[in-house]
């Protein structure tokens, strides 16, 4: 629903505007407000900038909780191609990952909203396809460039899907327990990838099991 506040004198652009800020003040808002209820405009007008302004940093609302996330890839990109070429490719792809998904303690709680948005809310499943493909392409070209193929052959593009597919059970595990530590869900997964799915599952006593189950199996 549009706003019908008259425009705020502080409507224009501000010097301080940046993508993450704005991303920021629109993930607020769909949490408070939820996601169909808020419109691009309340965004704008939360963040004192006029309706076109918005639009020069988002493409559409759905762009809103990724915030500078071709920034991110830049950065991974960037990361991937500063590791020594001598450090094996499973080491390599668990480093970036973790990288890429550092962030600061007092951005938990941002992040964590901002990942059940993506991850939760239906309206924006299509448009997260989009840029799951973005992300995907960043691993595929690194591995291409590694065994000397191309981003589309099948070798690299599987391991873009597997490491995509590490990332997202681990979000999803830490979006329903916030106990659990990101960076050690992320390195499990990836020891999961990398050493075979045989080798890394957990057993009846391991830590991974609820106790519920590890009650059961011994009865």
């Amino acid at each position: 629903m549009r706003s019908r506040r008259k425009p705020s004198a502080r409507i224009g652009r501000r010097p301080s505007t940046s993508r993450e800020g704005l991303s920021a003040i629109g993930i607020e808002l769909f949490r408070t407000q939820g996601f169909d209820e808020t419109s691009v405009d309340q965004i704008a007008e939360t963040a004192g900038i006029a309706r076109r302004t918005f639009f020069r940093y988002f493409p559409s609302k759905n762009a809103v909780p990724w915030g500078d996330f071709d920034a991110h890839l830049e950065q991974m990109r960037a990361h991937l191609d500063a590791l020594p070429p001598e450090v094996p490719l499973a080491e390599a792809l668990t480093s970036a990952l973790l990288d890429f998904n550092t962030f600061p303690a007092s951005e938990a709680t941002l992040h964590r909203d901002r990942m059940g948005l993506i991850l939760r809310v239906p309206a924006l499943q299509a448009y997260s396809v989009v840029m799951y493909e973005g992300w995907r392409r960043v691993i595929a070209e690194y591995v291409a460039h590694r065994i000397g193929g191309a981003t589309e052959d099948h070798y690299p593009r599987t391991v873009g899907y597997l490491v995509l597919g590490v990332a997202m059970a681990a979000y999803e595990q830490w979006l329903a327990d916030d106990s659990l530590a990101l960076p050690d869900l992320l390195s499990a997964g990836m020891r999961a990838l990398y050493s075979g799915l045989d080798a890394a599952a957990p057993s009846i006593t391991g830590p991974d099991v609820p106790t519920s189950s590890k009650k059961a199996a011994l009865q």
